[in-house]
């Protein structure tokens, strides 16, 4: 500021006499009814408090008092700054090509009936807390908002309610400290920067024409804004970053943030092994599967000199989908697990960084979803950073067609998540962005935005020729220079370099990667071209392991799960229901929630965490678990786990948002990432789980052939024929049968409370092995209470997972014998109800098939072994004919009957999954209870 202003301590100088009067008095109102004061004065008083009497307290311009501004004028001045700070993007200057008309008639003075005249007589302490330096007066403050909101980065943070976080932000902006200028040295290595990404791109595309790479060009700032993200969570002492993103620009986050040696990226175009390139430092990592992946698909993971571990996911062709696994992969970095209790979350360890699509933004669901975790307790990781890579189009399809808003961002407001919209021709804009968007992150643990708005330099693919559908916007692409170009030209302009050393520098890396292809050329006689396969632990169908505990510890924790806190009172009604768990061991009527709940406690003691969710997991659906007790009298909230002696590992269990795709996505991210941790998600209802058919599509089933990743998550799906319709019978085991295959997932229909809690135990053994695989659990309704589903202590102390149970009481006479019924879940607890101790029912034995992938195939025929006078095998079961386990089964069940008649039992194809009305469901369950047992089954 010039020695000729006097810096002015209060706004409130601008006003004297009766206008003063008039503010107090609008003062007072506002503490009592904000809504009916002005709006400009609401601004002034958020932002300077309450007006007071000043006296010689006015600004001082070349030593002359300015003369106090008219009340209306400078209230129409506040209300233009605070229309330049809340819609200066507008007219901002954040378009690369130039092809969107800004909009600038609505900062203009003109709008508010003010002259440049009127404006220099109003103090600049009107319109800041601290004046910037240089402002002497009203016109300067206003051109000086105008500099800071219409340049190459613009701001949207009007709809971010928090006082503190908004003066932040406007503190920020105008204060100057955004745009902390780059030293020369600091520039000079962003032009080197910018050359290496240029040239990877270029050079692929020279060397391997026609090969798909999805190019970032036109987003090339993108790598800068990583840099400077990175760089400024790195000072902050965050120990994990991950990152999910989809293809486009992929290979270039691969090589300059992950850091693959450009040789390594260059043999996955040469079709040599990468393996004979992996750095010898051991900070790189990647992992593979047998079937493979596209390049564009890969992730990895990197060890920077700091220590601090960046990895990008793997992710397939569905844009966004990887968002909410990123997410839960980065919670599991946050949380201390290691502890009795629920797990300690501690945001500060680990941030996330999502790049989205411009057209995928505003048009998947799943964004929305994840934007929803934010202030979640068991989904919150502390605030992502999303990167919307901006290249103004989908595939060929263009704005008016890509989305209803002004920006690509904008879904993201009603979660009060401020967006930066920066032109990605600007590097510098873009660096200070970066650091902007960290700083906010870690100071308010909230999401931010940073829109990178760019262009696509070439078509959807490599392949592709843009100008059949967008020919206007690839002349404008066509007539311009890229980003390093732009820059290079800048710091020539700057004098920091000459052309030549700009020309010598593009030249000298160019060259480096040419070196780099030679070395795959010359290594590729040592590439053995070999295949990887499917590891032996893999194919192991039946693990031997042992899930046995004794009993003395079986019944004190089943003692300890019933002492509660003191003063703890729970509701009348559940606390009779949990009371009768006392007695459970010696009546034998341990059912499938209280079972449930003793694996719990077993595994925790046997150090290994646990993390459960699920819409209503932590009651349970069927009001069966109850693992979060309230009190009945203040709605305090005690969970009995964390109080079970001998425990040494985490038990925590959340609610979740309404959400299925994005709850399975962030488990199974979280397994990902701790997989020494339990990780179980329950549907509400089974079908429910259609919503997040993606992830089992494109993550669970085929992650580990794919992609080398390892996962023992559990999928809990509630399903079983009771009546209620539609969505409320099946879980579409059936779709997850047609996926099994290379022994990717076990797939259990347990009829037993028992055989359940050792299932459990059995998946908790295997984590962290070379044959850990997914569990997907077709779990009860029905049978949560049914008594002859109900476990005993003997069989919880010293049983084992069955893969297969034979009905007691039948089969005993194996001359009798003459039909084989095979079935799974809760129909075999209906027929077992049928033929209760088996009298009368000599000719038929019942199997239940515990485990329907891997199919226990021997154990089943070494059952119908025993029966010499077999004549046929029936497979019974709830669901139509085109559903459930049958087309599944039909091949291995046509090798066991061995030339026997096989028959199907059960409803006949339908393409509704059961009848809606009850009386017809209770017909059609009757019809096949009785075929299923009857001594002459009717052809069918």
């Amino acid at each position: 500021m010039s020695n000729n202003v006097t810096t002015v301590s209060s706004p409130w100088s601008a006003f004297s006499g009766p206008n003063l009067g008039y503010v107090m008095e609008q003062y007072d109102l506002f503490l009592q009814s904000p809504e009916e004061v002005e709006p400009e004065l609401v601004s002034l008083f958020q932002q300077f408090g309450a007006p007071v009497e000043v006296e010689g307290d006015m600004a001082v311009v070349s030593g002359s008092a300015a003369p106090a501004g008219d009340f209306k004028k400078i209230l129409a001045a506040v209300k233009l700054a605070d229309t330049i700070r809340y819609q200066g993007h507008l007219a901002a200057d954040i378009y690369p090509l130039k092809n969107r008309a800004l909009q600038t008639a609505q900062i203009e003075e003109s709008a508010f009936n003010l002259s440049p005249a009127d404006l220099a007589e109003i103090p600049a302490a009107i319109f800041f807390k601290e004046v910037p330096a240089g402002v002497k007066n009203g016109k300067d403050a206003i051109d000086y908002l105008k500099s800071v909101y219409t340049d190459k980065v613009a701001f949207e943070y009007e709809h971010v309610r928090a006082t503190e976080e908004r003066e932040w932000i406007q503190a920020q902006i105008e204060s100057g400290s955004l745009k902390q200028a780059l030293t020369s040295e600091e520039k000079k290595a962003l032009l080197d920067r910018l050359t290496r990404v240029e040239n990877f791109e270029k050079f692929i595309h020279k060397t391997f024409v026609g090969q798909k790479r999805f190019s970032g060009e036109g987003l090339d700032t993108q790598i800068v804004l990583f840099d400077e993200i990175l760089k400024t969570v790195e000072a902050k002492n965050v120990e994990n970053v991950r990152i999910g993103m989809a293809h486009r620009g992929r290979l270039n986050v691969l090589t300059h943030i992950l850091n693959k040696p450009y040789d390594m990226m260059f043999s996955d175009f040469a079709h040599v092994s990468n393996d004979l390139f992996m750095p010898e430092h051991g900070r790189l990592e990647i992992t593979k599967g047998w079937t493979g992946d596209v390049k564009y698909h890969m992730g990895a993971s990197y060890t920077r000199e700091s220590g601090m571990n960046v990895k990008l996911a793997y992710n397939p062709s569905h844009l966004e989908v990887g968002n909410p696994v990123v997410l839960g992969s980065t919670r599991a970095t946050q949380d201390d697990t290691s502890k009795p209790g629920q797990a300690v979350h501690n945001p500060a360890k680990g941030l996330g960084i999502l790049v989205h699509g411009d057209a995928a933004f505003p048009g998947q669901g799943i964004v929305t979803e994840v934007l929803n975790y934010s202030k979640t307790e068991g989904f919150s990781t502390g605030g992502t950073i999303h990167i919307i890579a901006n290249n103004m189009i989908g595939f060929t399809t263009e704005l008016q067609d890509s989305r209803s808003s002004v920006y690509s961002s904008d879904p993201a407001k009603g979660y009060e998540v401020p967006v930066v919209h920066v032109n990605a021709d600007s590097p510098e804009a873009v660096t200070q962005v970066g650091r902007f968007a960290a700083n906010y992150r870690q100071k308010f643990g909230k999401d931010i935005i940073v829109d990178l708005i760019g262009y696509r330099r070439h078509g959807h693919n490599e392949t592709d020729d843009p100008t059949v559908t967008n020919p206007e916007t690839y002349k404008l692409v066509a007539k311009h220079d890229t980003i390093r170009t732009l820059y290079g030209a800048q710091l020539v302009a700057e004098g920091l370099v000459t052309a030549d050393e700009v020309a010598a520098l593009d030249s000298a890396i160019y060259a480096e990667m040419q070196v780099a292809y030679d070395h795959v050329k010359e290594m590729a006689d040592k590439d053995e071209h070999k295949h990887l396969e499917m590891p032996e632990e893999l194919k192991i169908n039946f693990p031997e392991i042992d899930t046995a505990v004794g009993v003395e510890r079986l019944e004190t924790i089943n003692e300890e799960l019933l002492v509660f806190e003191q003063n703890f009172e729970p509701q009348k009604k559940l606390g009779k229901i949990l009371e009768k768990r006392r007695d459970a061991f010696a009546s034998a009527k341990i059912d499938w929630g209280h079972a449930e709940t003793l694996a719990y406690a077993t595994i925790i003691q046997d150090g290994t965490p646990v993390r459960f969710t699920g819409q209503d997991a932590q009651r349970g659906t069927f009001s069966q678990r109850h693992l979060v007790l309230h009190d009945k009298n203040n709605g305090n909230v005690f969970t009995p786990l964390h109080h079970i002696s001998g425990a040494s590992a985490s038990f925590t269990v959340h609610n979740s948002p309404l959400t299925e795709a994005g709850v399975v996505g962030f488990e199974y991210g979280y397994n990902l990432e701790k997989g020494n941790v339990l990780s179980v998600w329950e549907a509400q209802f089974g079908d429910f789980a259609n919503m997040a058919q993606v992830m089992f599509d494109n993550f669970i089933s085929g992650a580990r052939a794919k992609w080398g990743q390892k996962s023992g998550f559990v999928i809990l799906l509630p399903h079983g024929y009771e009546g209620q319709g539609p969505e409320h019978s099946s879980s579409r085991m059936e779709r997850y049968l047609q996926m099994s295959a290379e022994n990717n997932w076990f797939v259990a229909n347990c009829s037993n409370a028992g055989n359940y809690y050792h299932l459990l135990r059995r998946q908790a053994a295997m984590l962290e092995t070379e044959g850990v695989r997914p569990l997907v659990v077709v779990s009860p309704k029905s049978l949560l209470r049914h008594p002859l589903a109900a476990a005993n202590a003997e069989q919880l102390a010293n049983g084992s997972f069955q893969e297969v149970i034979e009905q007691p009481g039948l089969g005993t006479k194996t001359e009798s014998v003459e039909r084989i019924v095979l079935g799974t879940g809760k129909v075999m607890i209906d027929l077992a109800d049928r033929v209760k101790d088996g009298e009368g029912f000599d000719h038929v034995h019942i199997v239940r098939v515990e485990q329907l992938y891997p199919f226990p195939t021997a154990q089943v025929a070494d059952i119908i072994a025993k029966y010499p006078n077999v004549k046929e095998v029936a497979w019974v079961q709830e669901e139509p004919k085109n559903q459930g386990t049958w087309n599944y089964a039909l091949e291995t069940l046509y090798e066991l009957s061995e030339g026997k008649k096989l028959r199907y039992v059960g409803r006949p194809a339908m393409s509704s999954t059961s009848e809606g009305d009850a009386d017809s469901h209770k017909a059609a369950q009757s019809a096949l209870i009785e075929e299923a047992v009857a001594e002459t089954v009717k052809v069918k």
